[in-house]
């Protein structure tokens, strides 16, 4: 379980940027991250990250990573950025990074029996000596997601993961995080702005506004007045085939 309590960072001391976030995301649940540019999304995440270090607790599963080094805190989260590169590296050599945390001298069995379950599990067995850079999108995401999976954490992090795809490479993304959460029973959270992709995805939403959660709970707490408080827009909240679903008012 992620527990995050009375966080607050600012780049500098007249402006902070989080002014006390409190959030609690269960072991495998997907946690959608909601909120307008500048509500402190990326700062939360590069706190959680260890990029940026402010103050309050970061607890997962009952490890204070406020009180870890770098190095031990990459082993427990997973990070998915939105730009993804890998450059000139095969598929193989770039999901073998993921585990550059645990990795002492030279590659052990354990590394790269870890490596291969990634590739293994995100369908990657016959581009592995492919280079990344070659791969069309989706594939190159499905990459991404390994290299964080291949170091075994126990929370992993998606910044942004549909802000470049299609639609085809959108459903990937959110089976591949269903599937992660499900079947390994590791926490999920994602920073969305799609509304819709996040009804699809999510068991837990978190709503930001001004360096706050402003909103949070089950899906039930994304609605006209939350949209409306959050984003400064007017939307209707309806019910189409049994899915919840976003119809935005002129």
């Amino acid at each position: 379980m992620l527990t995050v309590r009375n966080l607050t960072f600012g780049y500098d001391k007249k402006r902070p940027v989080l002014q006390g976030v409190d959030l609690l995301l269960p072991d495998g649940q997907i946690g959608v991250l909601l909120g307008k540019n500048g509500a402190g999304k990326s700062t939360l995440f590069k706190c959680l990250l260890g990029l940026v270090k402010g103050q309050g607790q970061i607890v997962l599963d009952d490890k204070d990573l406020g009180k870890m080094r770098p190095r031990e805190r990459a082993t427990l989260i997973g990070y998915v950025p939105q730009d993804i590169s890998f450059g000139d590296l095969t598929v193989s050599d770039s999901v073998m990074t993921g585990r550059l945390s645990t990795m002492h001298a030279f590659c052990s069995p354990e590394d790269r029996r870890a490596a291969d379950e990634a590739i293994r599990l995100l369908g990657l067995e016959e581009v592995r000596d492919h280079e990344v850079s070659k791969l069309s999108g989706g594939e190159r995401q499905k990459v991404a997601v390994a290299r964080a999976l291949a170091a075994d954490p126990q929370l992993l992090v998606f910044d942004e993961p549909t802000g470049n795809l299609d639609i085809a490479n959108e459903r990937l993304v959110l089976s591949l995080a269903k599937n992660i959460a499900n079947e390994r029973g590791i926490s999920v959270l994602i920073a969305v702005h799609n509304l819709q992709f996040a009804f699809s995805a999510g068991d837990v939403f978190y709503m930001m506004k001004d360096g706050v959660i402003a909103h949070q709970g089950g899906w039930e707490i994304v609605n006209e007045e939350t949209i409306l408080d959050t984003y400064g827009i007017h939307a209707q909240v309806v019910q189409i085939n049994n899915k919840r679903s976003i119809v935005y008012e002129e």
